[in-house]
């Protein structure tokens, strides 16, 4: 689980890469949704990790995924996706 949030963390932070480039941005209103879940997972994962156990690909995922969303929710207000 904890490798998983970590994929999905990085998948999400390519797609909001590519959803800042012009004419790109409506790939937001995909990656947001892909983000949140990615976000779910990471803390599920942070939160059933085990004491003593490492957590670093959890957080990482976490840390990825929020990034994600909330550079992708300013790039749909910039752009005028979200009015």
């Amino acid at each position: 689980m904890k490798t998983a949030s970590l994929i999905f963390g990085i998948l999400a932070i390519i797609g909001m890469i590519v959803g800042f480039f012009p004419c790109l941005g409506a790939l937001n209103w995909i990656n947001i949704p892909f983000a949140a879940v990615g976000l779910i997972i990471s803390i599920v994962a942070v939160s059933q990790a085990k004491e003593g156990e490492p957590k670093g690909n959890a957080i990482a995922g976490l840390i990825l995924c929020g990034v994600a969303v909330l550079f992708g929710f300013v790039r749909l207000i910039i752009g005028g996706g979200v009015v």
